[in-house]
């Protein structure tokens, strides 16, 4: 069964509303790195556009975060240069961003100012546009801040905060939003003082919060959590030897039923799991996930009876060292795992054909510092960026800030080209997302149409 097949067959056995939007995504273009929510399209091809949300720095260019757009196509006369920056006024902590399921509007959050800046990327690829931004997400959802993934599902954006506006710890929620930027809902995390209906397998229930993502087929999503607002924004080295600030990250994973958001289960995962990734094969129950602290691969999966399991699966690096895991990309094939660490600068290719045993099989050094890989969907390419947190990021000589491109053989990466972010006094490169002219052609208007219309029936209250 080829990749096509696989991701139909999984869309159309979905939902009735995700196998309608899955279905139409795929007939309409296909989208994207492999990171990316299933109820979207899939890029198999060449992406034409990096989207990168950058932080402004004070004191460097004009000092605002961006959105930074490179022309990574080969066949483009712009190739390996920027091609347009759209500047949003001051600093936010620029960090993670991600699509509506149409794929025709980026949202991209602010950890400090709770902002999210809603980006029209399907007018002009070329040439993203400021649509709209949200202001009111503190507000909107009783008190989580710090959006951290913008995650779509059908019709709606699923928010991940980190924090909250009574402590700033990093007790927070899960907030819902339309399409359209209406809020929906405030899904709170469980947490040892109201479990919300879940089930706790282990010593935590922080009610922390950092990335989502969904297995459909399995009606389940699953969370990862961090640290708060107190932790995110204060200076890293200042942290580090602050004892009690050590003792506020996450050390849990927890399963939800997707359709009711309601929790289900809560694992212990030591050490700040962040990103998570899960596998796209038909039959693969399973997401991985890093600990930034502890160094590790976990491996959230259904067992035998159906029922979700954690275990910790390998080490990166040497975890006595902290090399500080990141962020994590998986192949399209299921069949291999980049995990970057932030401290050595360097990316490390692990074989997960067999998820239970990862077997790390090639490392190489990126740059002083790393954070972000985001690799295509037919797996020869792999692009990485620099900065982690704004007061995170190495000083002096060692702020390493570029946005690179690599190719990939299946044996070693070769860098195609290198941008770096100092000498051109963007700002630092955070997240990437790939854009695509073929995404947005082609398609008709009265197709369009429908889908909004069955999206407005199937969400309305």
């Amino acid at each position: 069964m080829n990749i096509f097949t696989r991701i139909l067959s999984r869309t159309v056995r979905a939902t009735t509303l995700s196998g309608l939007l899955g279905f139409a995504a795929i007939l309409s273009a296909f989208a994207d790195e492999t990171c990316m929510s299933p109820y979207m399209a899939k890029i198999v091809g060449q992406e034409d556009f990096v989207y990168i949300w950058t932080l402004g720095v004070e004191g460097l260019g004009d000092g605002q975060d961006k959105l930074v757009t490179v022309a990574v196509n080969p066949a483009s006369k712009d190739y390996g240069r920027i091609v347009h920056t759209l500047a949003v006024g001051g600093r936010n902590e620029a960090h993670h961003s991600g699509f509506t399921d149409d794929r025709k509007y980026l949202w991209a959050g602010g950890l400090d100012t709770n902002k999210i800046f809603v980006f029209d990327v399907h007018s002009d690829p070329a040439r993203p546009r400021l649509h709209k931004v949200i202001d009111s997400f503190v507000a909107d959802s009783g008190g989580v801040v710090g959006p951290h993934t913008t995650y779509a599902l059908p019709g709606r954006m699923m928010i991940t905060g980190l924090s909250n506006n009574r402590d700033h710890g990093g007790r927070t929620g899960l907030v819902e939003y339309t399409n359209r930027g209406e809020y929906v809902a405030t899904h709170w995390m469980p947490n040892d003082d109201n479990l919300r209906g879940a089930t706790k397998s282990g010593k935590f229930a922080d009610g922390y919060g950092y990335d989502v993502r969904v297995l459909p087929r399995r009606n389940a999503m699953l969370t990862s959590s961090f640290t708060g607002w107190s932790n995110y924004m204060m200076d890293f080295g200042k942290m580090l030897k602050d004892p009690e600030a050590m003792k506020r990250f996450g050390n849990t994973v927890a399963v939800w039923d997707l359709h009711s958001r309601k929790p289900k289960k809560v694992f212990d995962v030591p050490g700040a799991p962040l990103e998570l990734r899960c596998a796209w094969g038909a039959n693969h129950d399973y997401c991985f996930t890093t600990t930034a602290l502890t160094s590790k691969i976990w491996l959230i999966y259904a067992d035998d009876k159906g029922e979700w399991q954690a275990k910790a699966v390998a080490d990166i690096g040497d975890p006595s060292k902290i090399p500080l895991p990141v962020d994590i990309s998986i192949s399209a094939d299921d069949k291999g795992l980049w995990v970057d660490t932030f401290m050595d600068g360097k990316t490390r290719y692990f074989d997960i054909s067999d998820p239970f045993a990862p077997k790390q099989v090639y490392e190489k050094t990126i740059g002083q510092q790393v954070n972000m890989a985001s690799s295509s969907w037919d797996g020869k390419r792999v692009y990485f960026t620099s900065s982690l947190l704004g007061n995170w990021d190495k000083k002096g000589d060692a702020n390493d800030q570029f946005f690179k491109s690599y190719a990939w053989d299946g044996k070693q990466l070769t860098e195609n080209f290198a941008i770096d972010f100092n000498a051109l006094k963007l700002g630092r490169p955070h997240q990437m997302r790939f854009g695509a002219y073929s995404l947005y052609s082609g398609i008709a208007p009265e197709k369009e149409k429908e889908k909004e219309s069955r999206i407005a029936q199937l969400t309305a209250p």
